[in-house]
């Protein structure tokens, strides 16, 4: 069953972020708190964890959007 990375809450003064790094690739083996994506504001740097353990099965997004 398919499980959705979520871009976590990074404050009320940061209202957009970028995608800097996607930390692993499709079909790549995931542990549950393992660092998938690395996102990028005009104030902080925050590496997205796996809500779960399993195979990333999809890349919705690329690096830069």
């Amino acid at each position: 069953m398919p499980i959705d990375v979520k871009v976590p809450e990074m404050g009320e003064s940061i209202t957009e972020v970028e995608v800097s790094a996607v930390l692993k690739c499709k079909g790549d083996f995931v542990a549950m708190d393992e660092s998938v994506v690395e996102l990028e504001s005009d104030k902080a740097t925050v590496e997205v964890p796996a809500p779960a353990a399993g195979m990333l099965v999809e890349i919705l997004v690329e690096e830069g959007a």
